[in-house]
């Protein structure tokens, strides 16, 4: 448990000091945000900070930060020094630039912007990955939730054929159809607070329940760093693939870009982006001990942890707070990828009408973005169930596409701190590794070149420093130009 609490101290302390620099280094000021000058009713809305922050929150905060430390604590203690490091360092500051740079250049989403800094050849890679990706996490997000609900809670067996699991899935699809066409304060601003309370209520009793029931958990000290898990799965690349929402997501821009249109004032930009990521570092550490305990316990194995991460979800949540308290957890992780799922349609909506510039503060034009939209969300659902490695391979593809999406973010980040005189080192060291971690992932992994690792791990380090330098270079022309 000393692990786990140094870990915690880490992410807290961390995040205080390392919050407020990030913060020294953009410094917000008394600006009309977009959602002030650019007021339609429906994406530019204000809205208070606490209902942004919780927005925020549940926006990010998907199946990822759960069932992907589920997977990863699989390497041992190490993810709990892991996790909060990259949070603080990573994940927190991506977030929080992000938004702040999306606020400053009139709520842009993450295609313009990436347009605006680094070219329309970015962009057009960008722009393909960044839709894929919502494509198949809006898909993840109406499978975990919807088996989640089926199996957990009306205890059935979520496959295929089964009635419930349509309706189920059914049910998700509708309030996601509204979600993504309403204005963004008639139902997001208004059911979040409450989902927020859920979650923290879920995320707080599991934190307790691991002190109370008298969880074992190892230290690092007593296992060493082991940088192979049992399934022979090395810990770079695939620790911080699997445990992206916990640490780095790139799937989280989308996201701080939505919000920024919604913001009344700059100075909720560290609130909102940076601790918003760390509290969700929170979560994925506690259901990451909660999984290791819950092994030593006897109450799940390796392979329930590798191959069947949601039905741990079930077991700790009743074993901790009983068949009722149980039951609410369960309900709080249902709700996380809901409430990530609707408002990344509703990104992607918006992404694919800055594009085609569409004006979708009309209802109709709207309503026919939306459609092909969720067509094929069905589409890429109907093969998941149908193949009995759907699911898998969608998960695989969603979580290296999140941890793409997050490299082009982190050199947007750089070449606009170059472009500002800021200290850009700060992205442009995560932007390198992570470059580094998608590069081995796809190279070596079998979706992938299915290459030997030292050779995966030899081309990634050479790709790793060509992207050093060409974002370098993007960003020193932009200064040069800023200065011209």
């Amino acid at each position: 448990m000393i692990t786990f609490l140094i870990g915690l101290v880490i992410l807290v302390v961390g995040a205080s000091l390392y919050g407020r620099f990030c913060e020294k280094v953009m410094k917000p000021s008394d600006r009309k945000t977009p959602a002030e000058e650019k007021y339609d009713g429906v994406d530019y809305v204000p809205m208070k900070s606490w209902k942004n922050s919780l927005i925020e929150l549940l926006n990010i905060a998907g199946t990822g930060p759960i069932l992907g430390p589920i997977q990863g604590i699989l390497f041992g203690p190490i993810a709990f020094i892991t996790i909060p490091i990259g949070c603080v360092l990573g994940g927190a500051f991506h977030d929080y630039m992000v938004g702040m740079i999306s606020v400053r250049s009139d709520g842009e989403q993450m295609p313009g912007l990436i347009q605006r800094f680094l070219g329309k050849y970015a962009y057009t890679i960008y722009h393909f990955f960044v839709c894929l990706l919502l494509l198949l996490l809006s898909t993840v997000f109406v499978f975990t939730p919807g088996d989640l609900f089926v199996t957990q809670l009306l205890h059935g067996e979520g496959t295929l054929h089964e009635p419930a699991t349509w309706i189920v899935y059914g049910v998700i699809f509708l309030y996601y159809i509204i979600a993504t066409l309403l204005p963004i304060d008639k139902i997001i601003g208004r059911i979040y607070p409450v989902f927020g309370g859920v979650l923290l209520l879920s995320a707080l009793g599991i934190f307790a329940g691991m002190f109370v029931k008298g969880y074992e958990l190892s230290e690092i000290w007593e296992t060493g760093v082991s940088f192979v898990n049992p399934y022979g799965e090395r810990f770079i690349p695939i620790f911080f693939v699997t445990v992206a929402c916990g640490i780095v997501s790139g799937f989280h821009s989308t996201q701080a870009t939505l919000i920024s249109r919604t913001m009344a004032n700059e100075h909720e930009g560290r609130m909102t982006f940076y601790n918003m990521m760390a509290l969700e570092g929170f979560i994925a550490m506690v259901w990451a001990a909660a999984a290791m305990g819950a092994v030593k316990m006897g109450l799940a194995t390796n392979d329930m942890l590798h191959d069947s991460a949601t039905s741990v979800v079930g077991i700790v949540a009743k074993d901790m707070l009983g068949t009722v308290g149980g039951t609410i957890a369960v309900i709080g992780v249902i709700v996380l990828p809901i409430t990530s799922g609707d408002t990344a349609l509703r990104s992607l909506r918006i992404m694919i009408a800055d594009a085609l510039h569409i004006d979708t503060s009309k209802k109709r034009n709207s309503l026919l973005l939306a459609l092909p939209i969720f067509g094929t969300v069905a589409a890429i659902l109907l093969f998941a169930k149908s193949n009995a490695s759907g699911f898998n391979i969608l998960w695989r593809y969603f979580s290296w596409g999140n941890e793409v999406i997050a490299v082009f973010a982190f050199a947007m980040i750089t070449v606009y701190m170059c472009r500002n005189k800021m200290p850009y080192i700060m992205a442009l060291l995560p932007g390198s590794f992570y470059m580094y971690v998608v590069s081995s992932y796809i190279l070596s992994a079998k979706i992938g070149f299915r290459l030997p690792w030292l050779a995966a791990y030899i081309i990634a380090a050479v790709l790793a420093v060509g992207y050093a330098a060409l974002v370098l270079r993007c960003g020193k022309k932009a200064e040069a130009s800023e200065l011209s």
